[in-house]
């Protein structure tokens, strides 16, 4: 067995991963592409993608460290080296509980850089005055423009989420701190903003109107993340490995992990597709083809907006047409789950249609596919957070048993359990979403309002020695439920199929927040 290699999990530093020789995949030609024009970017890239590790590999670059680059692309390319006067806003780290906090933080930063670059301008009070003088001494004492790197400039409003006044103060000092690109830009040689929403033109940047929009760049759909030929290439000794370790081919673990971590796309260039490197850095140290994405924490906001619409939860799957709109802006005050789904990593571009200028996304791999849904399950189930009693594996031992009786009690006892809701809700659609997940988690094939001659079913499952036909109502009898069925006969498209048809009829009662009752028959 080979020695394993250092692999950089959790290491955002250019600097660190190149002198702690960590394996380092080659980002610097897109480097060289960027710099070529002195306009402002802005990129957008879900979390744990390695925008920080790109933005870090920008700051090197500024001050001139050659040595850093030697062996990669750039260094072919590059002559100059100079070392311009870089600021470098991290807005991962930071109080952004209020407005005072907030200020503070920033205010810490600008401090540093005052120290630098000459003593603070009395005149200058506001973080966006204060930055604006810093850029001017900083290049009349160098000679140099300067250089200004954002780093997840949207963290604060994100953390905001839910408190309107106070995304409101944020956005109005963040308008006017980036103002300052657009009004000191004789003072400036390169800006570059990473964030995970899109910004929303007519707020944040609205006078930055130089600001070029990189993240659906076919140019540089793969500046972040891992692509299949840099996966084969670079990671050869991990592929060995982790093939050993599991006991399978190589070409069986190259699989494996394009199931899991693979299948981004980030432009309409659906052929390059995207491993998201947190996970797949994880799944080469543990050797185990696990969850590690979601791991680092689910938005409570975004889960909550996807129950609070009633979400199609099934569209996440068959895909969900989109014009380009969508997948550029995001509003904090939309309700509209979809371009939130897309810009935070939960769904990806799966295809695009030229001739309609549309996109049609969907979830990228079964790392996010069943992350999600086991999020979601207790959500539905009507527990705030996550809940341990949910136990999947004991829902498919019933189900493969046979056991439909005990599966169906299993279900109620969860819903019997759960909080009071606080709210009317569609409960029929919560017992369905329950009940679709939990078959999605056990890897059953599932259909939810499955359509026949003679009405349309609220969910059919296939399962290896029977295919179930599930009917809920609410409020209503468990008898109706069965009497829909068998009264527009939704078995008669299986009777052919040579399995037991197994029909569920089931009555939600929004009294008792539970199951009523459910009536089980066999075919």
């Amino acid at each position: 067995m080979s020695e394993r290699r250092n692999l950089p999990i959790g290491i955002q530093t250019f600097e660190k991963i190149r002198v702690g020789n960590y394996v380092y995949v080659d980002k610097t030609q897109f480097v060289e592409k960027l710099v070529r024009y002195k306009c402002p970017y802005f990129l957008s890239r879900p979390r744990r993608f390695g925008k920080s590790l790109f933005l870090s590999t920008l700051k090197s670059y500024f001050e001139g460290r050659k040595d850093l680059f030697e062996g990669l692309s750039l260094s072919e390319t590059e002559t100059e080296w100079k070392k311009y006067p870089v600021f470098y806003f991290d807005f991962n780290v930071g109080d952004f509980t209020d407005e005072e906090n907030f200020r503070k933080s920033l205010g810490i930063k600008l401090d540093q850089y005052e120290k630098i670059y000459g003593v603070r301008n009395p005149n200058a009070t506001s973080p966006a005055d204060r930055f604006s003088s810093l850029l001017q001494q900083a290049h009349e004492q160098t000679g140099l423009q300067a250089v200004i790197l954002v780093d997840e400039y949207d963290k604060p409003l994100l953390n905001a989420i839910g408190n309107e006044e106070l995304i409101d103060t944020f956005r109005k000092i963040l308008k006017s701190f980036y103002g300052v690109i657009k009004g000191e830009d004789a003072h400036i040689q390169f800006a570059f903003i990473t964030g995970v929403t899109r910004f929303d033109k007519v707020s944040i940047f609205s006078d930055l109107n130089n600001l070029r929009d990189i993240s659906l760049s076919e140019d540089f759909s793969a500046i972040c993340g891992i692509s299949q030929e840099e996966l084969e290439k670079d990671f050869v000794p991990e592929i060995g490995l982790m093939a050993e370790k599991n006991e399978i081919s190589k070409d069986e673990c190259i699989d494996e992990l394009k199931k899991n971590y693979d299948g981004y796309h980030f432009s309409k260039d659906t052929k390059t597709d995207i491993y998201n490197p947190f996970s797949l850095l994880n799944a080469f140290v543990d050797s185990n083809f696990g969850s590690y994405w979601f791991s680092t924490g689910t938005p409570t906001f975004l889960t909550k907006m996807m129950l609070d619409v009633q979400f199609d939860y099934e569209s996440l799957e068959n895909g969900i047409d989109v014009d380009s709109r969508s997948l550029e802006e995001y509003r904090l005050n939309s309700s509209e789950p979809v371009p939130m789904l897309y810009q935070t990593g939960y769904l990806t571009i799966k295809n695009y249609e030229k001739e309609f200028g549309s996109y049609t996304i969907a979830i990228p791999n079964a790392e996010v596919k069943f992350g999600l849904y086991k999020r979601l399950l207790p959500l539905y189930a009507g527990f705030p957070n996550d809940d341990k009693k949910i136990e999947i594996v004991n829902f498919l031992k019933e189900l493969r048993a046979g056991k439909v009786n005990e599966f169906m009690e299993r279900i109620n006892n969860i819903f019997a359990s759960a909080p009071k809701k606080t709210k009317q809700k569609c409960y029929e659609l919560d017992c369905q979403a329950f009940v679709w997940l939990i078959f999605k988690l056990m890897g059953e094939f599932v259909l939810c309002e499955v359509q026949n001659g003679k009405g349309r079913s609220d969910a059919v499952v296939w399962e290896k020695n029977a295919i179930y036909i599930f009917e809920f109502k609410i409020d209503k009898t468990a008898k109706e439920a069965m009497e829909q069925i068998n009264g527009k006969d939704y078995s008669i498209a299986y009777k052919s199929d040579g399995r037991k048809i197994v029909k569920v009829a089931v009555n939600y009662s929004s009294e008792k927040e539970q199951l009523d009752d459910w009536i089980i028959e066999e075919e």
